[in-house]
């Protein structure tokens, strides 16, 4: 039997207690720890030009060293390269992400009942779960014993998304859910309402409500789309680590947890505004799915 870190008394107290609905209206857009959050943009910035022009050069361990590259300035609305004319593809790519958006989690279908259940075999392979409703959900951070409640402000994207952050980097998302690594806070997030949230945060950030995309980093996803159609799931497992990074750089706690999603947002809205991005693996925060920071 593995340890599965969130102390029973704490996680009754703090689901019963705190929803994490998140609202766009609701965001609080001041920031806190200035300091804590400058320093992690920098790291941030820096470490994907890091990555590709020394580690070929190094030998033995890397060393990052701060202060010597500089990633280009933002993309210019009059840029012909990312102009708002989307190509047949985005468009069917960004349709079909829209499509996804609008699925509520059936807790009737079959199939959904197997993606949860698949969900907890991922997260706790040694752990035998008794049933799709039982107080063991709670371990992993739903806010009772029957999570199909909290798909609820997200559907059903919101359990493809943490499907693909457990299968597609499985070291960063064990990280996460049984919290393995870095100086936690002395209050953690839930691990299973925080990722539908950021899947929340993410459909707000890139309009998937909208007809078509109307907003700049919204257009400049959808032509990385348009190169990759796996990349909206990319990016939500950059938005988690990168979340959880933010949470750690600001000292949060759980009351904070809006400051940290808000302040993760326009990380990311930053830096898909960046001129060199051409794929969602080109973003700087992509290097924290591989990274001992979180």
């Amino acid at each position: 039997m593995i340890d599965l870190h969130f102390p029973n008394e704490f996680v009754r107290f703090f689901l019963k207690s705190f929803r994490f609905q998140v609202d766009e209206d609701d965001y609080p857009w001041t920031h806190n720890k200035s300091n804590n959050l400058e320093w992690l943009h920098k790291y941030l910035t820096r470490k994907s030009e890091l990555t590709r022009c020394i580690a070929t050069a190094m030998v033995g361990p890397r060393t990052w060293i701060g202060g010597i590259f500089s990633r280009t300035g933002p993309k210019h609305s009059g840029s012909n390269k990312y102009d708002s004319k989307l190509t047949s593809v985005e468009e069917e790519r960004y349709q079909r992400l829209h499509e996804r958006a609008d699925v509520p989690f059936d807790e009737t279908r079959v199939d959904h009942q197997k993606a949860l259940a698949e969900l907890w075999n991922l997260a706790y392979p040694e752990v035998t779960l008794k049933g799709l409703i039982s107080e063991q959900w709670m371990e992993m951070g739903w806010q009772g014993v029957n999570p199909s409640l909290d798909f609820r402000t997200c559907g059903f994207i919101s359990l493809e998304n943490l499907l693909f952050f457990a299968k597609t980097f499985p070291n960063a998302f064990r990280r996460l859910v049984l919290k393995q690594r870095g100086k936690m806070a002395t209050w953690e997030y839930p691990f299973a309402v925080a990722g539908v949230n950021v899947s929340f945060m993410l459909t707000q950030m890139l309009e998937l409500y909208q007809v078509k995309p109307r907003c700049h980093t919204c257009i400049n996803f959808v032509k990385i789309l348009g190169e990759d159609e796996e990349a909206f799931d990319v990016l939500y497992c950059i938005a988690f680590v990168l979340m959880d990074a933010q949470w750690l750089a600001m000292h949060a706690s759980y009351m904070e947890f809006n400051d940290v999603l808000q302040s993760t947002r326009k990380q990311l809205e930053r830096e898909l505004a960046l001129e060199d991005i051409q794929r969602i693996r080109d973003l700087p925060a992509y290097n924290l799915l591989h990274s001992s920071l979180v």
